[in-house]
Order: structure tokens, then sequence, then C-alpha cells
């Protein structure tokens, strides 16, 4: 196996079209609407929905009325999932888009962690191992994802990130595919039981010290699929007619459903 370090999500996808790639991780969202412009990706589950929105220690804020007026950090952009997740929860608490009642500042997660932490901005909403870092350093989670997830209807343990790859590559690979999710399931099982294990990947990862590890070791764990079958497929599906309402066009393009395939069968249990 060959990794290919790549430098973004647009720049995976753009080495798997391009056949630079056989397999990335990313999310079911844009696989589905690759397969409703007919591309034959399909994707077989990474990592569930994990986060939420952190303060800093000293923060009074506690709620999502605590937001208003105010500015939060946004990584990933307007169509990042737990953006839209959010506004969706604003929408059923407070009836206003959480879009219309705070500024969002759309950045790189190191920058807006940066920022947050001079308290340049009272909050941010970022990817989870920038989560954890800030945990590290006494920062706390006043929303967290799983809980919006229930607050709307939603099952828990819905992945949003996979391992993502073309049906005919599958079909003409399924053996070394399906050897490499066991694997990857393998390490998994591996990093869930042994702190140990951690101990030797602080030289890929980077922690800065012991606290740091910690809360990113948790937070890996936090994420970690416990189950894929029909109950999640099912989540999945009503969690993309809830984001495609919010997101629009600019996340799902034409499709008002999920496109058929959109999950790999081999990948459901």
């Amino acid at each position: 196996m060959e990794v290919v370090p790549l430098a973004s999500k647009n720049a995976a996808a753009v080495a798997l079209q391009g056949g630079a790639a056989d397999v990335i991780v990313t999310d079911w969202f844009w696989v589905s609407r690759q397969r409703a412009e007919g591309r034959d990706y399909s994707f077989a589950p990474y990592s569930v929905i994990a986060g939420g929105l952190m303060v800093r220690s000293d923060s009074q804020i506690s709620n999502i009325e605590d937001l208003r007026g105010k500015s939060i950090g946004v990584a990933g952009g307007p169509v990042d999932k737990s953006w839209l997740l959010l506004r969706a929860y604003s929408k059923q608490i407070t009836n206003d888009d959480l879009l219309g009642l705070v500024e969002p500042v759309y950045g790189a997660p190191p920058l807006l962690n940066r920022l947050v932490e001079k308290g340049e901005f009272p909050a941010v909403l970022t990817f989870w191992h920038y989560q954890a870092r800030l945990k590290a350093k006494g920062m706390k989670k006043i929303i967290d994802i799983g809980d919006v997830l229930e607050q709307l209807g939603i099952a828990p343990g819905v992945p949003i990130v996979g391992w993502v790859f073309s049906e005919k590559w599958a079909r003409a690979n399924e053996d070394a595919l399906r050897g490499f999710l066991r694997a990857s399931a393998a390490a998994k099982k591996i990093l869930a039981e042994s702190d140990d294990e951690w101990l030797g990947l602080e030289s890929l990862i980077k922690p800065g010290d012991n606290a740091t590890l910690a809360a990113l070791r948790d937070g890996y764990r936090e994420g970690i699929p416990r189950h894929f079958g029909i109950e999640e497929v099912t989540a999945s599906k009503n969690l993309y007619h809830i984001l495609s309402e919010i997101g629009g066009s600019k996340l799902v393009g034409d499709s008002k459903e999920l496109s058929p395939g959109t999950f790999w069968t081999g990948a459901i249990e």
C-alpha cells in the first residue's frame, strides 16, 4: 500500500477522480452528489459524527441563545456538516437560523484555534482533532454534536467520513479492498483498547504534551463506528434530508434524495 500525502479534501477528490489515488477519506454527501452526476463512487464508514462547539474556560456562553450577536469561528466553510447541523438545531430550539443570529468566521482550523485562544472571538466549531487540542488547553464544549443529532431525531452512530472509492475499482480489487477495511477495523480496535499504542504515534500526530495526546486519543475513540447496518443507513437518509434543506444546492447539487449506492453494500452489516 502506498500512502499519498495530500493538502486538502479537494486535493483528495482530484486525486481520486484523476486516478492518482484508489481510495480517499471524505464524506458521503460528496459521494451522493457524485453519483447523482453519473459517477460510481461508494463509501465505507471510517468515523461517526463527533465534536461540538468550544468556548474558553472563563466564558459565560452556555447555549445557543448566548451566541446571539456574536462572531464564532467555523471550520470547513458554509457547508460544513457540523455547522449545518448547528443551524438546524438552532431553528428547532430558537425558531431562528443560527446564520441570522451570529457572524460566522470561516477559516482554516489551525488559524481558528489560535484566534479563539487569543480571545478574538468567543466560540469555535471545528474538526474533532482541533477540538481535542483546545480541550487539552482548558477550553470546554458547550454543545455536543451527538446531542444535536438526538434533538433532531437522528439515531446515533451515523458515519460522516469514510473510505471512498470507485465501484468499478472495488469489483476488480474486492479482495484487496476487504483486506484493507479489515486492517482498518483491526487498527481501530487496537487504538480503542490500548493507551500504550498511542505513545508510538507521537511523532506522527505531534501532540506537544501528554494532555493533548490523551485528548486526541479520547476524541478518536469517540468517533470509531460501532456498527453500520440498516438502522444507520436509514438515519443517514434522514440526516441527508435535514442538511439538504439547510445546505441547499451548494451541498447536494440538484439531488434531493440520497443517491442509491452511496454506501458500499460490502460495508453494510
